[in-house]
């Protein structure tokens, strides 16, 4: 990866990250931040699979880690805590299910609202997982400093 420099234009770019950052109202895109954030986002995934056991997926991790910590909540609620839309976690729900992970009910105090429970097997891949997971963030924020880290993870949760 190349950081500063447009290859294609042979220009430098570095600190180019807003449109008043570019007076010739050029675009670069190894500057824009969705495709930083990108590149970001792929060395985790990267990390994160050959770390995590259990062939679970970030977004299966993500709904087994709040199950494990909350032991049950609705599939709607379940969705929110872990940023996912109700089709995204409809599956993630149903891949844990047929692994053994999830069991399912209806809501006793709403009709069509499914409840997800982690099963004991689940919560063992949990325990299993936990240390690896811990790994996998260690490993992605190696490259930076303590301090780095913390300002790092503090100004992406304000822009979420």
């Amino acid at each position: 990866m190349v950081y500063g420099t447009n290859v294609m234009a042979g220009k430098s770019t570095r600190g180019r990250t807003t449109k008043a950052d570019s007076p010739d109202g050029e675009y670069v895109l190894e500057e824009a931040i969705g495709f930083v954030l990108r590149q970001a986002n792929q060395r985790h995934a990267t990390i994160f699979s050959a770390l995590i056991g259990d062939g679970l997926t970030p977004t299966q991790w993500a709904a087994l880690c709040k199950l494990a910590q909350m032991e049950s909540c609705t599939q709607n609620l379940l969705g929110r805590l872990t940023a996912m839309d109700a089709p995204t976690i409809k599956g993630v729900v149903e891949r844990l299910s047929q692994r053994g992970f999830v069991t399912t009910q209806p809501d006793p105090d709403h009709g069509r609202r499914m409840l997800v429970m982690p099963t004991a097997e689940g919560k063992a891949a949990y325990r299993r997982n936990v240390a690896k997971a811990w790994a996998v963030t260690e490993e992605t924020l190696r490259p930076l400093s303590a301090a780095d880290r913390k300002r790092l993870c503090g100004l992406l949760k304000r822009l979420v």
